[in-house]
């Protein structure tokens, strides 16, 4: 069963409506939301393309399709049989495009005349739309967020305050002799985003509002950090020049130093662990920018 709160956030899942599709299931439902949940968060046309509950694919463009092809290319094995988000309206060419893959549950705030007519031949596919939050104030609810985050656990609920800090360059800190460009600082908040929406220990390489390789829900960030320069490589992406998100501290240097011989120059992490200093070192070293945003994700 599907509940939804007496007064929900606006422009959450539960607001929308199925316009087309066979009935959503559970796990339809988590990544849908999932996917909504990262695509709403961004200001300019944007695609998300979820996969197991983690995005897979994250891309800027200037419109549905732009961002759709971006985001298809960071990882087009694991976006067969994804879950399509988009926070712009789709037209019958991003529809045309996005009916060429086999896709679950496809959302957006609103499509074209035309992109109906091309889904209609594409009658499995749940379509969804979903209306984006209008602002009417500062809080993370009228943004559009939950306020708490609740887990149901063995005969209880786990519950805490939603993770809704909004990053800006005001809260970097740059801790390396090397300064990060203006084009790389958009990077890294692109990058810092998309983390915040991958399950821990997440690493997300990405260059010009692109994900080039994510890194997932692994026990050790060594290993999500080897695992995205493996997903570029396989999709026969560069990842030279690029910037790396860590959505917790490197408790060591090995982990800057595999993104970095991956081809990283500028890296964007929480910082406060207690070798800090060696891991700056580790950056100086290696010549690359770093920053330290000072609040970490830690999805699970």
């Amino acid at each position: 069963a599907f509940y939804r709160d007496l007064y929900p956030a606006p422009g959450s899942l539960v607001t929308g409506e199925q316009l087309q599709g066979k009935e959503l299931s559970y796990n339809n439902i988590a990544d849908a939301d999932a996917a909504w949940e990262c695509v709403k968060s961004f200001d300019t046309p944007a695609c998300v393309i979820v996969k197991h509950a983690n995005p897979c694919g994250v891309a800027l463009g200037k419109d549905a399709f732009t961002a759709y092809q971006k985001a298809f290319q960071t990882d087009p094995t694991s976006a067969f049989g994804g879950i399509i988000a988009f926070n712009c309206e789709v037209d019958h060419v991003a529809a045309e495009a996005v009916g060429k893959q086999f896709v679950e549950v496809l959302m957006a705030p609103s499509f074209s005349a035309k992109a109906q007519e091309v889904l209609k031949g594409k009658p499995n596919v749940r379509v969804l739309h979903i209306p984006m939050p209008v602002p009417t104030g500062n809080c993370a609810w009228d943004r559009g967020h939950n306020m708490v985050d609740v887990k149901r656990i063995g005969s209880g609920l786990l519950m805490q305050t939603a993770d809704n800090h909004e990053l800006q360059l005001s809260d970097l800190k740059v801790v390396t002799q090397t300064q990060p460009t203006a084009e790389q600082l958009q990077d890294l908040l692109f990058a810092w985003k998309v983390a915040k929406y991958v399950k821990s220990n997440a690493i997300v390489f990405c260059a010009n509002g692109q994900t080039r390789g994510v890194g997932a829900g692994q026990m050790s960030r060594l290993d999500s950090a080897r695992i995205a320069s493996i997903k570029a490589e396989h999709a026969g992406l560069s990842l030279q020049g690029t910037v790396v998100a860590s959505d917790a501290f490197f408790p060591f240097r090995d982990g800057l130093d595999v993104v970095v011989d991956a081809g990283a120059t500028c890296v964007i992490q929480p910082g406060g662990s207690m070798r800090d200093q060696e891991v700056i070192d580790a950056a100086n070293e290696r010549g690359v920018a770093m920053v330290f945003s000072g609040v970490r994700h830690f999805r699970h």
